[in-house]
């Protein structure tokens, strides 16, 4: 199955996003070295909780939105760069 590439926009904010998980994590890869569709939990990026929980703040202070800790929809928010792409697309306020 070929990769589906998403539109200008949603490049743009998918590349600004594995920026910031990869300075807010100080992490030894670059930005690009993240897969979209790659989970960011456990395998994959080797992201742990808590991990996830410095991605969710600094997410919530660039996009101006809160990630809530008891939202049911977390595992899938978080499973990729792509869907965690997407939710801050649809809920972001700045």
């Amino acid at each position: 199955m070929p990769e589906t590439r998403p539109p200008a926009a949603s490049q743009a904010l998918q590349n600004e996003v594995a920026g910031l998980i990869v300075s807010a994590l100080n992490l030894e890869i670059s930005a690009d070295d993240i897969q979209p569709d790659a989970p960011l939990y456990g395998e994959g990026l080797g992201l742990d909780s808590i991990d996830i929980l410095e991605v969710a703040l600094v997410v919530s202070k660039q996009f101006g939105f809160q990630l809530r800790a008891d939202n049911a929809d977390n595992v899938s928010i978080f499973s990729s760069l792509a869907s965690l792409t997407r939710h801050i697309a649809a809920h972001r306020t700045k």
